[in-house]
């Protein structure tokens, strides 16, 4: 029975497997047909097993404010059961002679003691191409084969959500938005054209030709057939020049006009416009980066009279483009930004809603372009957008005797997104945090635990000496009560936000409820790498959109299944089961979910309940199955196949998954400080070994990522790919000195 039980689940496992990789799949059209349409609004259900939560504080204000649905799905947590206390268990510290199969394990001295004290322990990672392992499911599959029992980590599904997220922004991307973009900037060319032509001569003829050159660097990027003026061809030019060139501030040709005083130069970070994250993958990626990256940055500042004009003469030729496909230029934008509002969030940028309004009350519902320079309604027109909030993360070189406000408040095409990890930062650096001879220029990590009240993220920031700095536990304070008031509402507000507020119970303190080793402090630290990597992982999936702050399946030969465990991290599991289920339904209720994307979630879904189900169990008292004991000694092939559906095929028009493409090593820039910017990286992952609580005590084997935080010169932002070569090759940096409390050679 028990062989039999085996060989269904690997036929199960390799009929998943292939039904999940059938490429090419037909969308094209079913979210040209839908994407238009407004979000349906939604409910956000509190999770039984958390209690009442009140909202007390709302997240800054991002635009549009007005015009956009809210909610693209409902966010409905799973009630679950936990223990007062947790019952049975060994006292910590152990003996090696309570160990049952410790002499299996090739382990250090220094690694035994480790894993006597706190029962467990991680190996250092082996970066080594020959013997590491690329992605989870290797890990998983070689303790299989070794006929251990496995240990099923919380790092490895969060994993899985990211290559699942990660594979459909790709395929929205190629799918959909790159076409879209296309379209949408060929009409703005040649609307921008019209209107220089209709101003020769007059007062905006130098608004109108900048605006036909800002409309002609995406084209060129893009490669677009367009024809425009030779000066406005000339500017577009020297603009590419330095964005290809990725070398860091200097003043935009564009945006720098005759006469203009130098602290008013717009300066321009051009090496944002690397591509990286998932943009390197194909050529049709890195293009589509560098132009979102354009259409994302520039800023028309309220505080330049020009600037303000070709703002307004923007809002007017996205009113009035004609498109190759008769849609509205309008409709064409809403159908790239509505859906990574639900993907991302929100801009905080003012954008055509806002500008737009505003114009037709000062200017009315169709005026004539030469009243955008008249100096009176002009004025009006200041004013007026004066009244609205500035942008509340700064991604603009900013000189220190400016008042931030006024030289960031303007309108942006389609602006890059508020994060709250980003708004975090920001209000912890400088000018908010140091001083002007010791500035805060980049923050840490761990700002952002702490401003979720981690106290452990606090105490290592005060051993960094980062706390020092003035002002910094002044602004964390505020920062801390800001965080603290959002209600789920805020949290589950769109993708970003929700992965965020599943990562907050991974490195909450666990107490009674859970087994000793879950409640020693190197835990607690091995909890917060777990989800500083899971942040890492969303920084570079959605590098492009977020704003950032300046400042083989075999089988075995067992008759009776190892006795693994899973990592009962109940709360977790359960909002990362709502995240899977909200991405799910948000993107179906916009007609937008691909047959690979809903396989992907759709085998998510069913492996969170069941590791729900099986840690309810295991905190309860409740003997596993055995059926139950196979699956999670077969968790390797699980994540095997889900990395197969999620990774790219060798020629993506043909379909098929490929895993030469997958390596789980990867980096993100998060903040820009005084030339120099902050990389986040995620490592290969290494093997952790946990002493499994019920008698009799056995070790289990399971995998966890390594993380890595350091900063590089401004010119030299990394790619994934520069930083696996890093890696491989031993010139990686150190991994944070905290991590060596679990991490033990």
């Amino acid at each position: 029975m028990n062989r039999l039980f085996k060989v269904l689940s690997v036929l199960l496992i390799v009929a998943f497997l292939l039904s999940a990789c059938q490429l090419p799949f037909n969308l094209v059209e079913r979210i040209k047909n839908a994407l238009i349409e407004k979000g349906q609004s939604g409910e956000v259900t509190e999770p039984a097993a958390q209690g009442t939560e009140t909202t007390t504080t709302q997240p800054p204000v991002v635009y549009p404010a007005e015009g956009m649905a809210p909610v693209f799905a409902a966010y409905q947590q799973r009630p679950y059961t936990m223990p007062e206390v947790y019952q049975g268990g060994y006292t910590l510290s152990l003996k090696a002679s309570e160990l049952v199969n410790l002499d299996l394990f090739d382990l250090t001295d220094s690694q035994v003691e480790a894993l006597l004290n706190n029962g467990f322990v991680v190996q250092p990672p082996n970066n080594d191409p020959s013997r590491m392992y690329n992605e989870f499911y290797q890990a998983y599959e070689s303790i299989r084969y070794e006929e251990t029992p496995v240990f099923v980590t919380t790092d490895a599904i969060f994993h899985v959500y990211h290559l699942i997220f990660d594979k459909m922004l790709r395929d929205l991307e190629r799918t959909f938005f790159i076409d879209t973009l296309k379209e949408l900037t060929t009409a703005m060319v040649t609307e921008s054209v019209a209107q220089y032509e209709k101003l020769q001569g007059s007062p905006l003829e130098e608004a109108a030709i900048r605006n036909v050159a800002f409309f002609t660097v995406p084209a060129m990027i893009l490669d677009l057939p367009v024809s425009v003026p030779a000066e406005a061809k000339k500017l577009a030019e020297e603009e590419l020049a330095l964005i290809n060139e990725g070398g860091g501030i200097s003043a935009s040709p564009i945006w720098k006009t005759e006469g203009q005083a130098t602290d008013n130069v717009l300066l321009e970070d051009y090496s944002q416009y690397i591509p990286r994250g998932h943009y390197t993958r194909d050529e049709a990626l890195k293009t589509y980066f560098k132009a979102m990256m354009w259409f994302g940055r520039m800023t028309f500042r309220l505080m330049d009279p020009i600037e303000t004009q070709r703002a307004l003469l923007v809002v007017q030729a996205m009113r009035n483009a004609p498109t190759t496909s008769g849609k509205p230029a309008l409709e064409l934008w809403q159908n790239i930004y509505d859906p990574t509002v639900f993907i991302v969030g929100k801009a905080d940028d003012l954008s055509i809603y806002e500008y737009g309004k505003l114009s037709d009350e000062v200017f009315g519902v169709h005026p004539e372009l030469t009243s955008f320079a008249d100096p009176l309604l002009a004025e009006k027109f200041t004013q007026a957008v004066k009244q609205l909030p500035p942008p509340q993360i700064n991604s603009m070189w900013v000189y220190i005797w400016q008042e931030r406000d006024a030289v960031t408040q303007g309108f942006r095409f389609m602006g890059q997104r508020f994060t709250l990890d980003q708004y975090v930062f920001g209000k912890l650096i400088w000018r908010k945090v140091g001083t002007t001879e010791n500035p805060r220029d980049l923050p840490k990590s761990l700002d952002f635990l702490a401003a979720q009240g981690s106290e452990e993220a606090y105490n290592l920031l005060a051993e960094m000496g980062e706390t020092k700095f003035e002002n910094y536990d002044s602004q964390l304070a505020k920062v801390k009560e800001e965080v603290a008031g959002f209600g789920i509402d805020s949290w589950t507000q769109n993708l970003y936000w929700s992965w965020l507020y599943a990562q907050q119970p991974i490195f909450a303190p666990k107490g009674e409820q859970y087994p000793p080793f879950m409640r020693t402090q190197a835990w607690l630290r091995k909890d917060m790498q777990t989800a500083l990597s899971s942040w890492t992982e969303l920084k570079h999936d959605t590098i492009l959109y977020a704003k950032q702050v300046m400042a083989e399946m075999g089988g075995g030969a067992l008759d009776k299944p190892p006795r693994g465990y899973v990592e009962p991290n109940l709360e977790a599991y359960a909002r990362l089961l709502a995240l899977t289920e909200m991405t799910r339904s948000g993107l179906e209720n916009r007609e937008i979910l691909d047959d690979v994307t809903r396989g992907n979630l759709d085998n998510l879904i069913e492996e969170l309940v069941f590791l729900l189900d099986v840690s309810q169990a295991e905190l309860n008292g409740v003997k596993l199955t055995e059926e139950q004991y196979w699956r999670i000694q077969y968790f390797g092939g699980w994540l095997e196949s889900m990395t197969i559906a999620a990774s790219d095929p060798a020629d993506v028009a043909l379909g098929g998954g490929n895993l030469s493409d997958q390596k789980s090593a990867l980096v993100a820039d998060v903040a820009t400080g005084m030339g120099r910017v902050l990389e986040e990286g995620v490592g290969y992952p290494t093997k952790i070994y946990v002493v499994h609580p019920e008698a009799p005590y056995e070790i289990a084997v399971g995998a966890v990522y390594t993380y890595y935080e350091f900063d590089v010169p401004l010119a030299e932002r990394l790619t994934d790919e520069a930083w696996q070569k890093m890696l491989e090759t031993g010139k990686a940096p150190a991994a944070p000195e905290w991590t060596g409390m679990f991490i033990v050679k």
